[in-house]
């Protein structure tokens, strides 16, 4: 839903400030607020937009989000999949924290502003909700608190909670496609537990430190080591090439024994 232009905050877009300075990409770059963006489109988008970063010495971090688009990007895009390697991070969260996270999260939604943005875009001839950017949590839910008049708190009580459990059920269905994909797939998953965060979570310096600890810098160990292995294996390619280019061995025959990629 974030690739759509427009609501910020149903589709929780990150904001300027929580970018620092790093650049984003495919956020609100759909105008078309009814366009089907698809996973090939996705695949399209994101394989030219790896490239043009690593051109610019750069590493490219593909953050879900969609779990259908990342699988589709590098276990069904051939040619994506035979040019890079990936290492994956799965940031979890214990249920029963991560239910208690979503509906305080919500609460703080509808304050910044939620029903206000998804009003602007009502149409009250319209009941489609199953388009493009209609389909975001938020959207479909305030349908019969706007046909009220926007009258009835009772209606309104009732959307904010569906839009809590849809976020859950959404958040379940999440989990259980990562847990499918780690095994189907074999992915190489690095599973880096975040619950004790959230659950000490309060803005402060010392959440900031937990987060630290426990998540930020677990995360960038892995995804240090990661690249000092592919460099290696780079190093060693290349230290490959120049021995068969001594020696007069032909180098598909190095690589049959594996010594290349």
């Amino acid at each position: 839903m974030q690739v759509y232009e427009g609501l910020e905050i149903a589709t929780n877009k990150v904001t300027d400030g929580e970018c620092r300075g790093v650049p984003h990409h495919l956020l609100g770059v759909v105008p078309d607020p009814l366009a089907d963006f698809t996973a090939a489109d996705f695949c399209r988008h994101a394989s030219f937009l790896t490239e043009s970063i690593l051109a610019r010495d750069r590493l490219p971090i593909v953050a879900g989000g969609s779990n259908s688009f990342v699988e589709a990007l590098v276990n069904h895009d051939v040619d994506f999949r035979s040019r890079y390697e990936f290492c994956f991070l799965w940031v979890d969260v214990a249920l029963p924290v991560l239910y208690a996270f979503i509906s305080d999260r919500v609460d703080r939604m509808v304050r910044a502003g939620l029903v206000e943005e998804v009003r602007a875009v009502f149409d009250p001839t319209d009941r489609d909700y199953t388009r493009g950017i209609r389909r975001a949590i938020g959207v479909p839910e305030l349908d019969e608190y706007f046909r009220s008049g926007n009258r009835s708190a009772a209606l309104l009580e009732a959307a904010i909670e569906q839009i809590k459990e849809n976020t859950c059920i959404l958040a379940c269905r999440q989990l259980k496609k990562i847990q499918r994909l780690n095994s189907q797939w074999n992915w190489s998953m690095h599973r880096v537990d975040a619950t004790e965060v959230f659950l000490r979570r309060s803005g402060s310096a010392e959440s900031d430190e937990i987060w630290e600890e426990l998540v930020s810098g677990p995360s960038t160990a892995i995804v240090d080591q990661f690249l000092h292995r592919e460099l290696d294996l780079v190093s060693t390619a290349m230290a490959v090439e120049e021995i068969t280019a001594a020696v007069g061995i032909p180098l598909p025959a190095m690589a049959a024994a594996g010594l290349t990629r």
